[in-house]
């Protein structure tokens, strides 16, 4: 007879991967719900306006694009706390210039880096915390924000990301610092910033920071912030996240970078298989169900192509070899722009410039090709609950589409604000973010 014995460190990864496992039924522990690629429980609402359904609505100091996180009756959100900053405009409401753009430099004060836990059930603040006080080496386009990569939870800790002053940090659920570590701030391209949420599987944090300076990959241990493995990057700036892909076959850390889409084994950092894009520039995240991964991008000088990896994928793939076991299918000028993608009910939604098109999941061809009401500025991931994908543009208007052969649009739900944050959820409700607020959507 064999006895296991459980030693401190594997009892601590022990019950690091039953947390995780734990949150993955109702709570949105990362970006893109709770399992990555933006379908969200049935559990919360379809329709909503500022008077109906609305639970709660709170002010949230400062400026940040990064999505909440949740985990029972806790919800963490970052932000980035400037002295004067108004927070980001958004391509349509800024007021600046190219050439003022051009002409500005870094801040010149320090951003308050900020962690805040909310009452799920009421919105209340139950602690803040200013993870670093420092000055970003460098300028971010207006419309983007200091404090747009998504944190994630396990359930007892937060870990956060300020890609913009290179910090990673890991607080326990009373705002505790547990470790922290700095991973440096990199130049991005056309000084646009940086987006690369964090991912999570077991013991182990993912870091992607694809830039102009020195791009790479890295998991770090969970419980000190040691470095388990790294793979440093040719590719230039890219502002996909990775993603955690638990397909039929195995799981994989699968990520977006410039000229390169790689995935690694994620517990030894070994690649799998790599996808080489020389014009791939990558601004959504892939989504995926368990028999492929669909991933595409604008392309710089015109729109890229859709693409379909199949599970169990492996070595070098091109773009010319499809329908063998890698590749399923690749649908040429069907890439999304800058939101993900999401698949419902056997089909793959894709949103560009304000054109939603439709797509088999199992052979790529396009079913319909159609124009949205007030969506020509999309930036939040489309997410989908049950048979409707949703589209919140910038202004608000949550555009809601049924999921099927037939393009219908069901509804369109108003909010008062500017909006780029993916929304998420609790076990039961929506979470919407704008610039200054976030909403509690709640049947």
């Amino acid at each position: 007879m064999r006895f296991f014995i459980f030693t401190p460190a594997l009892l601590a990864t022990f019950l690091t991967i039953q947390s995780v496992s734990l949150l993955q039924g109702e709570d949105s522990f990362q970006f893109r719900g709770p399992s990555g690629n933006g379908v969200l429980s049935d559990s919360i609402p379809n329709d909503w306006d500022s008077e109906t359904n609305i639970r709660w609505v709170v002010d949230v100091p400062g400026g940040g694009w990064s999505s909440p996180v949740t985990t029972g009756n806790r919800i963490f959100l970052t932000t980035a706390v400037g002295e004067g900053d108004t927070g980001p405009v958004g391509f349509s409401q800024g007021t600046q210039t190219m050439g003022d753009f051009y002409k500005a430099k870094a801040p010149d004060k320090p951003y308050q880096f900020q962690v805040h836990c909310l009452d799920a059930a009421s919105g209340e603040t139950q602690w803040s915390k200013t993870v670093v006080a420092q000055k970003p080496p460098h300028k971010i386009h207006p419309s983007n924000s200091y404090a747009t990569e998504s944190p994630v939870t396990d359930g007892n800790h937060v870990y956060v990301y300020f890609a913009s002053v290179g910090v990673v940090a890991c607080l326990d659920n009373e705002g505790e610092e547990v470790w922290r570590q700095d991973v440096g701030a990199y130049k991005t391209s056309n000084d646009f910033g940086t987006s690369s949420s964090l991912a999570l599987l077991g013991d182990h944090l993912f870091v992607q920071c694809d830039n102009e300076e020195e791009s790479f990959v890295c998991a770090l241990e969970t419980t000190t912030g040691q470095q388990a493995w790294r793979d440093d990057r040719e590719g230039s700036t890219s502002w996909s996240s990775p993603v955690i892909w638990e397909n039929r076959i195995r799981k994989e850390l699968v990520t977006c970078g410039g000229g390169e889409v790689i995935s690694y084994d994620p517990e030894t950092g070994n690649v799998l298989w790599n996808l080489v894009e020389p014009d791939g520039a990558y601004s959504s995240t892939p989504t995926f169900d368990p028999d492929r991964l669909y991933l595409g991008q604008s392309g710089r000088n015109s729109r890229g192509p859709l693409v379909a990896v199949n599970a169990g994928a492996g070595g070098e793939l091109t773009l010319d070899k499809i329908g063998d076991e890698a590749l399923a299918w690749v649908e040429p000028k069907s890439g999304p722009g800058i939101c993900s993608p999401v698949v419902a009910g056997g089909y793959v939604y894709v949103l560009s410039r304000g054109i939603m098109s439709c797509h088999d999941a199992e052979t790529g061809d396009r079913i319909y090709r159609e124009r949205l009401d007030d969506a020509s500025r999309v930036t939040a991931s489309l997410w989908a609950v049950g048979d409707k994908v949703f589209a919140i543009s910038e202004s608000g208007q949550t555009v809601v589409v049924q999921a099927g052969k037939e393009f219908k649009m069901v509804d369109t739900n108003p909010l008062e604000g500017l909006f780029w944050s993916t929304p998420s959820q609790t076990e039961t409700d929506l979470l919407i973010r704008s610039s200054s607020r976030l909403f509690c959507i709640s049947k």
